[in-house]
């Protein structure tokens, strides 16, 4: 198996010995959850409106108002169990951030493999 670069966030490597926690073939985002449990710095607001803003349940928004609740790195929002089944519990209103984030993109990858270090296959 040869190593995949990651251009995203730095010239990272996967280890050639490394298996992913949550396979990448299929990318079934209902399924994996890792990029709702990167970072609780990631679920950023950025370019929603007021009005975009108002519609996200405040239990779900971080106490700076700048992006979404987390607990150990993983939005509150998220529902299920990692790497099995989970799912938006305000999908139809997510931030852009996570609306812009698409199965098997760099940040996908990323999130994938920090996921993968967590959880024992």
């Amino acid at each position: 198996m040869t190593p995949r670069p990651i251009p995203f966030p730095h010239n990272f490597r996967y280890p050639a010995t490394m298996t992913l926690a949550v396979p990448t073939d299929d990318f079934d985002c209902q399924s994996c959850g890792a990029c709702c449990s990167y970072s609780e710095d990631w679920p950023r607001f950025s370019l929603e409106t007021d009005e975009e803003l108002d519609r996200i349940p405040a239990e779900y928004v971080s106490a700076d108002l700048g992006g979404m609740r987390c607990e150990d790195n993983r939005c509150t929002a998220l529902d299920g169990k990692l790497g099995v089944h989970v799912g938006c519990k305000i999908y139809a209103v997510r931030p852009i951030v996570c609306r812009t984030c698409m199965p098997g993109d760099d940040e996908c990858l990323m999130a994938r493999h920090k996921l993968s270090q967590k959880v024992l296959l």
